[in-house]
């Protein structure tokens, strides 16, 4: 049975879709991770009792790479030492995706909330049911939360609808050998283990996520 389908079209001046592997000077993927396009689909219309599987993004602008400095005092900071200290890292400017996901019902239910285990339990189709409400939100501008773009101070300049005159960057084309995937893959309320997928491709500016074998399951 074919999957259901959402999309949704996002932009902004700058985003961070953070490499691990690139240490206290951290540095942007050109595209988001699978984890980052699942939280942006979830601040839109967040519902623990389905699956978000991310499975293509569309590069639609071109990549410049900048250098951005911010002063940090948060918890991650060196014990003893005062005040706050520069934090450098290489962020995306002027960025815009389309996305791509499909929608399951939640394999692991275990934790979940109560509201979500009431509202599984009343709803026949919960894939569909999840992709009713996030079109009717994304058509009207409502969201659960407001997305960012990889970091919460890098808000969108627009997201919504795939819009007429977005274009793909045919262009692009690049191969990452290793790229982060998932934090939490258990789903809802689960250990943190950090994921990765290799040699993803970006091919005339479309990259495409691995489904793991969910291509064509369904409620």
């Amino acid at each position: 049975m074919k999957p259901y389908e959402v999309t949704l079209e996002i932009a902004g001046h700058t985003a961070m879709w953070t490499r691990p592997d690139t240490g206290d000077c951290p540095v942007s993927y050109p595209a988001p991770t699978f984890s980052a396009v699942q939280g942006i689909f979830k601040a839109i219309c967040w519902g623990p009792a389905v699956d978000i599987v991310p499975f293509k993004v569309n590069v639609c602008k071109p990549l410049h790479f900048h250098s951005y400095a911010t002063n940090y005092n948060g918890p991650l900071k060196k014990s003893g030492t005062e005040g706050a200290y520069q934090f450098l890292a290489t962020v995306l400017s002027d960025v815009c995706y389309q996305m791509y996901a499909y929608v399951y019902p939640a394999r692991k239910k275990e934790g979940l909330p109560d509201k979500a285990l009431a509202w599984d339990k009343k709803t026949t189709s919960p894939g569909h049911a999840y992709a009713a409400i996030f079109e009717r939100r994304i058509r009207t501008g409502k969201c659960f939360t407001m997305p960012f773009l990889g970091w919460k101070e890098f808000t969108p300049s627009y997201f919504g609808t795939f819009r007429k005159d977005t274009r793909i960057q045919e262009d692009i084309n690049t191969v990452l050998p290793s790229m982060l995937r998932e934090v939490f893959p258990e789903g809802y309320n689960s250990p943190c283990q950090f994921t990765y997928d290799q040699n993803v491709r970006i091919e005339r500016g479309v990259l495409q996520y691995s489904l793991k074998g969910r291509e064509a399951v369904n409620d």
